[in-house]
């Protein structure tokens, strides 16, 4: 039994191993240091002697991870163990936090937005398109129309130049829409000459088939109406053309029925004529017709001019300027009446005339043409009395009413006067203004 406990070098062989597994016991043993060495210590070291066998070096690792139970021979030393090669370790950026890792990757927020940016722009696009739909359906059918229009077909006009001359009498508003409707028809090549009257409620159809018969051939005028020329003026230029006579004229100018809105805003209570200054200059090709109807017909074609010329958004510019389109007129025709053939002037003269609203002085604009006016008992005359007068004094020219639109910014002269060359001199006092005079007088280029 002595023998039996003694190793071959004299030591007790208290495992109790002989032979191969002797060996493997002292390979074991040797493997503890390791152990130690890789940081093992007290129940953790012998932990690892117990189930891990000799600790690796610096090229290896161990699973470390608890095992599971299994059979007797999973934990007999030698059976089955191997060192498996660490890989390589692998380096993450430091995110935002602070913290090492892997980088997260932010939310794409702009697909969703983009997303909504298109639905939006398909809903604005179908909006469009459906109210264009609607608008171009409505005018090719007549719907809410109900106008009397007077248009002049010329010999020899093509579909296209009919469309045209519909579209100025105010008859379609899609000219484009009408050549193509009548190419569907089969109608182009077929049209009349001479003058036509219908109501706008019978749509292209009836419009095509109303021109497939011979018009009237009414005698036309052609007739320019200068700028700055009064409510007489037009009258007796109408009368002298034979258009109508001026006493027809004068009656469907003051209470004739025109489809323009701007016509109800006029406060017929205050001016002497109701539509001085809304009569736009133009030249124009009139029926002659001499009775109120047809009086009223060529009124209509100016005013119809008026409210193409004075657009939309100058309507909301008069608004924000704390205006009204009324007023504006008003300022133009007496800016045309100091500046007309000089549109490069009327802004500042435009600013004067503003700057003197909104002067400490008496609100008089000192315009001398506005003395000469022969109506209103001297409302109009704005040497006597403050403020706009109550209307437009003539029909301003559409660069007067850009002027009265857009005074010169910053300019703030009180004071101009012209020579005899129309030559404009501005001046912010009353003492510098009379020296201009003095200087002129001298020259001899006053004009009074």
């Amino acid at each position: 039994m002595d023998d039996w406990n003694k190793t071959p070098e004299g030591e007790d062989n208290t495992e109790g191993f002989t032979g191969d597994g002797l060996q493997e016991n002292d390979a074991r043993e040797e493997s503890y240091g390791a152990w130690e060495e890789a940081g093992f210590t007290g129940d953790e070291a012998e932990k690892a002697k117990t189930f891990y066998g000799p600790a690796a070096d610096d090229d290896y690792t161990v699973d470390t991870s608890p095992v599971h139970q299994a059979d007797e021979d999973d934990f007999v030393i030698g059976k089955g163990f191997r060192l498996e090669e660490e890989p390589a370790p692998v380096s993450y950026p430091r995110t935002q936090t602070g913290s090492y890792g892997k980088k997260k990757k932010k939310k794409k927020r702009k697909g969703c937005l983009g997303s909504i940016i298109w639905i939006l722009v398909i809903l604005i696009i179908a909006g469009g398109l459906a109210t264009g739909i609607i608008m171009a359906g409505s005018d090719l059918l007549g719907i809410g129309k109900n106008e009397i229009c007077q248009v002049e077909i010329e010999k020899g006009s093509s579909t296209q130049q009919i469309a045209e001359t519909l579209k100025e009498a105010g008859a379609i508003r899609f000219p484009t829409l009408f050549r193509l409707y009548s190419k569907l028809k089969g109608n182009d090549g077929t049209y009349q000459y001479g003058v036509y009257e219908f109501n706008t409620e019978i749509g292209y159809s009836g419009i095509m088939d109303l021109l497939q018969t011979e018009g009237a051939q009414a005698e036309m005028a052609e007739v320019r109406i200068p700028e700055m020329a009064s409510i007489d003026q037009i009258a007796a230029l109408l009368e002298e053309s034979g258009v109508c006579s001026k006493s027809n004229f004068m009656t469907a100018m003051q209470s004739g029925t025109f489809k323009e809105s701007f016509v109800g805003d006029i406060p017929v209570e205050k001016v002497h004529y109701r539509l001085e200054g809304y009569l736009f200059p133009d030249t124009y090709k009139f029926i002659k017709d001499d009775s109120v109807e047809g009086a009223t017909r060529a009124i209509q074609q100016m005013l119809n001019r008026m409210d193409e010329m004075f657009t939309n958004d100058m309507r909301e510019q008069a608004i924000e300027m704390g205006s009204n389109m009324h007023n504006i007129l008003t300022m133009a025709s007496i800016v045309e009446m100091e500046a007309s053939g000089h549109p490069d002037e009327m802004p500042n003269v435009a600013a004067v005339f503003y700057n003197r609203l909104s002067w400490d002085e008496p609100k008089l604009l000192g315009s001398s043409p506005t003395a000469e006016y022969p109506y209103g008992d001297g409302r109009y005359d704005t040497n006597i009395t403050e403020g706009l007068p109550p209307g437009p004094l003539c029909s301003p020219s559409l660069d007067a009413i850009k002027a009265a639109l857009n005074p010169t910014e910053g300019f703030t002269a009180t004071y101009f006067v012209t020579d005899s060359d129309m030559q404009f001199y501005y001046n912010n006092s009353l003492d510098a203004h009379n020296k201009t005079i003095a200087d002129l007088k001298a020259k001899g280029k006053w004009i009074g």
